[in-house]
């Protein structure tokens, strides 16, 4: 993958991501949830640290869903969309299908990670799909911890100490549009 398919994709597995523990959920029916979202990949022996932050436009649950990524000068970076078996990558370069958000995170990063669990981290509580250890402050779940205790000011941090580390945080626009 070419180094700016490589961070269009990495920036769309941000956004889902980073969205894990916000506070407002997006509306089921259709409605969008805005914000802002910032990660960072610890470097590895085969690939340098990658960050980056980006605004962000998110519908729908872990079944079925869209995400839009959007730079500073407001165009659109990245989209994806997902349903059942199949994920969706919109860049400058074109369209990838993949299996699952697994698949697209993994070409992406170079490993899975837990997309599906998003929509329910994004709701401020753990995923019904994998145990989780509730800590005082949020909750550990799928080797990510997600503190939410910022939830109601729309702050959002999340956590995976394993290799590579990866630190995400996101800050919701108070106000949505459809």
């Amino acid at each position: 993958m070419s180094a700016p398919t490589r961070r269009a994709a990495l920036a769309g597995l941000a956004a889902a991501l980073l969205l894990a523990g916000c506070a407002t959920a997006p509306d089921p029916a259709g409605g969008w949830t805005h914000g802002r979202l910032a990660l960072r990949v610890d470097a590895t022996p085969e690939r340098p640290a990658q960050s980056l932050s980006a605004g962000f436009e998110l519908r729908g649950t872990d079944r079925e869903g869209e995400l839009r990524l959007i730079s500073p000068l407001g165009t659109q970076v990245a989209a994806a969309r997902w349903g059942p078996g199949l994920a969706l990558l919109q860049t400058g370069e074109g369209e990838r299908r993949f299996a699952s958000l697994d698949a697209l995170s993994r070409e992406a990063l170079g490993e899975p990670l837990p997309l599906a669990a998003l929509p329910d981290w994004l709701a401020g509580r753990p995923w019904r799909g994998a145990a989780h250890t509730a800590l005082g402050d949020g909750f550990e779940q799928l080797g990510w911890v997600v503190t939410t205790a910022a939830l109601a000011e729309g702050q959002l941090q999340a956590r995976r100490a394993a290799a590579p580390a990866v630190s995400l945080r996101v800050r919701l626009d108070n106000a949505a549009a459809s």
